[in-house]
């Protein structure tokens, strides 16, 4: 045999992957992705619920703060269910939040429930109360990790 010759059958020796190889594979990605999507599929409604919270600690603060201070448009804020607009006029006012309108919000994107009760603002959602009572979470338990939202 000459030299070409022996390059040539060294080329020719060297093969491609076999489907059997690609199907395995194929079947391993998708293991992993199962596996890796299982374990992310609580997070988008822990970071939902997250925010929620967030938020409505955020707003009973500022509106808190700006009662004591007496910021005009404070003294109508008062009754079992206040009105959206009238909570973020002060919220704009107060300069303390920069995107109030996103703010009133919760983490699924309805509108907060706010209420004023024994001088005391409650802000509530909803969605988040679901998400609580998802998590086995009682009343008492809402109440007393969540005291600005029941």
């Amino acid at each position: 045999m000459k030299r070409g010759e022996k390059n040539m059958a060294k080329k020719a020796k060297k093969r491609a992957l076999t489907l059997l190889e690609i199907m395995i594979v194929i079947f391993l990605i998708g293991v992993i992705s199962a596996v890796v999507g299982y374990n992310l599929k609580g997070t988008t409604a822990e970071g939902k619920a997250f925010k929620t919270s967030e938020s409505a600690k955020r707003i009973h603060e500022v509106l808190a703060l700006e009662c004591a201070r007496g910021l005009a448009g404070t003294e109508n804020l008062t009754g079992d269910n206040i009105e959206i607009d009238q909570v973020q006029r002060v919220l704009e006012k107060s300069g303390l939040i920069k995107n109030p309108k996103s703010m009133m919000k919760d983490g699924w994107g309805t509108q907060f429930k706010i209420s004023h009760k024994d001088d005391d603002f409650i802000i509530s959602s909803d969605a988040f109360k679901n998400h609580c009572v998802a998590k086995g979470m009682n009343d008492e338990q809402m109440r007393e990790k969540y005291p600005h939202m029941f």
